[in-house]
Order: structure tokens, then sequence, then C-alpha cells
């Protein structure tokens, strides 16, 4: 029966080899790298991203990073590319051939028709000296010195090390497009970040629901027109133009403070001056702004137009955090 503190050290001695192994790959960053990511940078075609086994799973990863970063990026499955799925490949396209051991049957028969057609194959693999990497117009070194695992079989330390130079990879392509967080973002419209830098007010505005009321409604009046526009606010028009608001706090302020609410009317206890955005502003502005001034709602005025009201619950509910 394995102890617990076999389990903690064996579990710790494999992230310390793995990132040993990591850390290795620094000494194989030359200029046969700067060479690959320019030439990737610079392609008018994707980059196919091919391998067998655990490295085609690390290759379909490569693509993910690449396609999200705006580098045009393609998986060919090496056992699939030699039956008909070579068609895949187009003149324009560069090729990275994932392989440790760069001499697996497979890769010995892709690798010759990946250049059939003039394209520019590069190799990744831990034996520069292998089939793939005397191959290949440039190798990428992921030597490892072995695996993490007691047999040295399980690929671990070689597959993180081909995440990892891929990882490198993908981000100086990110430095070179000087791809930022709002083109991030255009790849990303249904996550959080997405919806931060490009959903704006207008896209969640409900222009049916303006609650409104004019400085001589009669508290009564108010409290129905917070109830109808079911947002806590209703705002305060005088020809048009809005004067104030009034919260279903600014109602409870007033019923601790006032013995009949007989005479009163919406003037008596608006808040001036609120706090508006413009329905062209991105909503994370308008959850900033909220949570500045500790408030659920903001007025939306567009060239002092009364568009109507964005509620906090609105914007949590599109998963905007």
């Amino acid at each position: 029966m394995i102890t617990k503190e076999a389990i903690l050290n064996s579990a710790k001695r494999t992230l310390i080899s793995e990132s040993e192994s990591i850390a290795k790959l620094t000494d194989f960053i030359d200029d046969t790298f700067v060479k690959v990511a320019e030439l990737i940078y610079q392609s008018k075609g994707r980059l196919v991203v091919t391998g067998i086994g655990k490295s085609a799973i690390i290759a379909q990863k490569i693509v993910a990073t690449l396609n999200s970063t705006g580098t045009p990026a393609l998986f060919l499955h090496a056992s699939e590319a030699i039956h008909g799925d070579l068609g895949m490949v187009q003149a324009a396209d560069a090729i990275l051939c994932i392989s440790k051991s760069g001499n697996s049957p497979e890769i010995k028969v892709l690798a010759p028709l990946l250049k059939r057609n003039g394209n520019i194959l590069i190799g990744m693999t831990g034996n520069p000296d292998s089939y793939l990497g005397k191959a290949s117009h440039f190798v990428l070194n992921t030597w490892v010195a072995a695996e993490s695992d007691p047999n040295n079989l399980a690929p671990t330390n070689s597959t993180t090390a081909q995440l990892a130079m891929g990882d490198a990879l993908a981000v100086c392509l990110i430095e070179m497009r000087n791809f930022t967080a709002a083109d991030f973002a255009l790849y990303h419209p249904g996550g959080a970040l997405g919806k931060k830098l490009l959903l704006k007010v207008n896209d969640l505005l409900d222009t049916s629901r303006r609650p409104a009321v004019t400085p001589d409604t009669s508290i009564k009046n108010v409290i129905v027109s917070i109830s109808e526009g079911r947002m806590g606010v209703t705002a305060v028009l005088s020809e048009q133009k809005i004067v104030g608001i009034i919260t279903d706090g600014d109602l409870r302020r007033m019923l601790n403070t006032t013995e009949t609410i007989t005479g009163l009317t919406a003037q008596d206890i608006m808040s001036v001056n609120p706090k508006h955005i413009h329905s062209d502003s991105l909503v994370v502005d308008a959850l900033n702004t909220m949570e500045n001034y500790s408030i659920t709602q903001l007025i939306v005025l567009d060239e002092g137009n009364y568009k109507g009201v964005i509620h906090l619950h609105d914007i949590l509910k599109e998963g905007v955090v």
C-alpha cells in the first residue's frame, strides 16, 4: 500500500522533472527558432501541424492556441494524412511535424509527401539526427533527458516540452503581430473576455422599459412607475430632458423620515445629476461605474436623450464579470 508521503513525493518529483525539462529548452532557442517564427509570420497560407500518438494531441492544442491568437493553423493527423487527408495541405502552407523520436513509420512515409509540393517542413523532435530531423528544412529541438515516470516510458516530459515549445512559438507570433486583448476578444466573442471587450450597453438595453415620471408626479405614481419598470428606478423628465432619478432606495429613505406622503411629488425626493452612460459605451465600463459608486443601475443617455436603464442584473446575467 503506497503511503501518503510517497504519493506527495511522486507528484513533486514529476513536476520538478517536467519544469527542468522545460527550462532546458532555452538552450535550444537559437537562430533557427527565429527563422521558423519569421517564416510562419510571413506565410501567405496556414501552419499545418501534424503528429502521431500523443504528439498528435499536442499538435491539436498548438493549433487551437495559434488560431485563437491570430495565426491560421490546421491540424492534420499523420496516419490520416496518408489515407486521403493530405489534400488538406495547400501550396502556400508551412508544415510543423511533431515527433519525439522522429523515426516512427508514419513520419517516414509522411515527411517526403509533405515536401512534395514545395511546402516548407518544420520538424519538432527530441532527436534532431532522426529521419524527421534530417528531412526537415528547420528543426525545433525538444530533447529531454528522460520521461518523468519510473519506467521512462510514458510520454510526460517529452510532451510537456513539445507543448511548451509550441507556446513559445505562439507567444512570439502574438508579439510579432501586435495582437492585442481586443483582437483576442474578436476570436472569443462568447467568452467572458470577449464580452468585456465587445459587448456594448446598447446590446443589453431594453428600450421598451423606460420608466419615467415628471417632477410634479405624485409619490404614489412614482412607486407605480418603479414597480412597473421592474428595475428599481425611474427617471424624472422635464420637457423630455432628464432632471433627476428616483430609486427604490430613495423611497425607503423618504419613508424613514416622513410621516405622510400626501402632497409630496417626484421633485421632492429625486436625486439630481444622476450617474449615466452612453449607449455606445462598453458594458464593462457600466459595470465599473456601478461598482465605483455602489449603485445597481445606470441611466442611459445619448446626447442628453433618455434611452433607458441598464441594470446590474442584466450585466451579471450576460456573464460579464
